[in-house]
């Protein structure tokens, strides 16, 4: 079998083309598997790593004021 998978593609956990960025944080030199893009932020791995935490979606708040099968306030009308 060839290492190409997926339509042509290298398969994972292959070697990643690394490119140099600066981080968006506290402005250390980095290397990034992907090519960044003028004006999005790129962090380095410690930065990323704040980042994400801080992002971390809560999933309670996303279903809206309607949104799920909450029974508690039903059962008072019952």
């Amino acid at each position: 079998m060839n290492d190409r998978r997926f339509g042509g593609r290298p398969s994972f956990g292959g070697p990643r083309e690394m490119h140099k960025a600066t981080c968006s944080d506290c402005g250390q030199e980095t290397e990034v598997p992907f090519k960044p893009i003028e004006g999005r932020p790129v962090y380095c791995r410690d930065c990323y790593q704040k980042h994400k935490t801080d992002r971390r979606p809560n999933f309670r708040d996303s279903r809206g004021p309607s949104g799920g099968s909450d029974s508690e306030g039903d059962s008072e009308d019952q």
